[in-house]
């Protein structure tokens, strides 16, 4: 303490000032790398909560004392304990969702509730259960469905269902994959719902498409690559890895049709019913007039009867004819043409000089290779396919470089790059102001000499060797001066000689005494 208060004594004013101002930066530099350092590491506990859900579990952690921040909607707390206060707020049924599911169903009672409450009721918990579903997807921050069932009545026609949800996500917009994943989780549920009667509503994107186009354009992507790599596989048991290129377009037929047709054919008759009728007729008929002796036996009108007889026979056949009855549908995903394009490297060999010389195959190898690559692709030339094959030269390819890999600092990839700078920053500034500033300060000022040097006689100009030592202490610009030799009157001893400067000096020699005795003290 003695040795500070000398320190300070001894420094000016404008040196105590910088002083003060450098020791307290010091100070708040360290106070702030120790605050950065203690401070704990927030993460997202929960984020998109409701006021009430929030509410709850902001009360339940400040009932565990726990350190959290509130950042517009979402709930932070220690990076450290995150995982653990999620697990136990969930046993508390934190957060709650505000979701009701078919729990509604247990507070309707027999008495005083009607059919079409019962009705309502329902549809709000099967509501209910399917937001609950899809909220258990960790990408889904919330979710509201609803669902269009119109009531039974007993003399029109059923109409069929209609369902729309809404999401929001965490991260992104809502992909088409997924849309469609919950376009089939809801008309799973409701009886008569069609997926392609689900509307889903991103908070983001807005209306999602069902993705059908996505997905057949996904498909012809898969099959062009799968021929592809066949070709490519195919060359290079010839023209060697990486001397071919095949690029594969097709173009498949999109639409759904349907054909019906019955055709029937006259000469391809069967008989598979005959019916025969046959029809006889008799009669009699007498001429003259009628009296009464025309009515006796043996009247004049005996001889006048005439008689008449006729058939008819009438023959019925069924024929059954030849009838042929075809349903044809045709799904998409048929080609309706393909177009190949392959290239292959040339022959290379190498000159006597050293240099490569490139040649092209061969027309009837070019031509054995356009056969074995029509027959991998199913080539059909009368639905307007092509192939394409040439022999070119190919340029070098450019040197793969290194890979970078993970140096010494590699396990510090997953700490947070900002906290690292900013107490790198802060450990410089300390430093930096400790070696430059506060260590110059605090290191003793030179002690001037008490008295200047003793003056002596001058050398006779006819010497030419000096002999002494030299005077450091005094002025550059003072000329050099004999402390000992012959022709001084000091004596030689240097014992001797300091005895006689204490002697006529001594509370100059006292003072300088001293403060060697308090800087070597210092520097222990």
């Amino acid at each position: 303490m003695q040795n500070l208060m000398s320190i300070w004594a001894r420094l000016d004013m404008r040196r105590r000032v910088l002083l003060a101002g450098v020791t307290l930066a010091v100070f708040l530099g360290v106070l702030g790398m120790t605050r950065l350092a203690t401070t704990p590491d927030f993460s997202l506990l929960y984020a998109g909560l409701e006021e009430a859900a929030a509410g709850e579990v902001i009360a339940a952690l400040d009932q565990r004392g726990v350190a959290y921040q509130v950042r517009g909607g979402s709930i932070l707390v220690d990076g450290s304990r995150r995982d653990s206060l999620r697990m136990e707020l969930a046993a508390e049924g934190l957060p709650a969702n505000g979701l009701n599911g078919y729990e509604l169903l247990d507070g309707l009672s027999g008495f005083g509730t009607t059919s079409q409450m019962f009705d309502a009721a329902y549809w709000r918990a099967k509501e209910g259960e399917l937001a609950r579903t899809i909220l258990a997807s960790p990408a889904i921050r919330s979710a509201r469905v609803h669902i269009a069932q119109a009531p039974a009545q007993p003399f029109r026609q059923a109409e069929k269902p209609s369902a729309s949800v809404f999401v929001a996500t965490s991260s992104g917009a809502l992909s088409a994959q997924q849309a469609r994943a919950l376009r089939h989780l809801v008309a799973s549920a409701v009886t008569g719902l069609l997926p392609t009667d689900v509307a889903i509503i991103d908070s983001q994107a807005g209306l999602v498409s069902d993705g059908a186009e996505s997905q057949g354009r996904e498909a012809i992507a898969g099959r062009e690559e799968a021929l592809r790599r066949n070709v490519e596989r195919l060359l290079a048991a010839r023209v060697g890895p990486g001397r071919a290129i095949v690029e594969v377009s097709m173009d498949l037929v999109t639409e759904r049709e349907q054909i019906s047709e019955r055709r029937f054919d006259p000469q391809g008759r069967v008989a598979i019913s005959t019916e025969t009728q046959e029809k006889t007729d008799s009669a009699r008929d007498g001429a003259g007039e009628v009296t009464v002796a025309s009515n006796l036996p043996e009247g004049d009108a005996a001889g006048d009867d005439r008689q008449s007889q006729s058939s008819e026979s009438r023959e019925r056949v069924n024929f059954e004819v030849s009838e042929t009855q075809r349903d044809l549908l045709r799904e998409p995903g048929g080609i309706r043409r393909l177009s190949v394009a392959v290239l292959v490297d040339g022959l290379r060999s190498e000159t006597p000089d050293g240099t490569v010389d490139w040649q092209p195959r061969p027309e009837e190898e070019l031509a054995t290779l356009r056969d074995l690559v029509a027959s991998a692709v199913g080539f059909d030339e009368t639905r307007g396919d092509v192939i394409t094959l040439k022999s070119l030269p190919f340029e070098a390819l450019p040197t793969p470089g290194t890979l970078a890999e993970a140096g010494l600092f590699g396990s510090f990839a997953q700490l947070d790059a900002m906290r690292l700078i900013q107490m790198g920053v802060l450990a410089l500034v300390v430093l930096v102001l400790g070696l430059f500033v506060l260590r110059p300060l605090l290191r003793p000022a030179a002690v001037p000499l008490p008295f200047p040097p003793l003056p002596l006689a001058a050398p006779p100009r006819s010497m030419e060797i000096l002999e002494g030592e030299v005077d450091d202490l005094g002025p550059r610009s003072s000329p050099m001066q004999i402390l000992s030799g012959p022709n001084s009157d000091v004596p030689d001893d240097p014992v001797e000689r300091l005895r006689r400067l204490i002697g006529e000096r001594e509370a100059e020699s006292v003072e300088i005494l001293r403060g060697w005795l308090e800087q070597r003290e210092e520097n222990v």
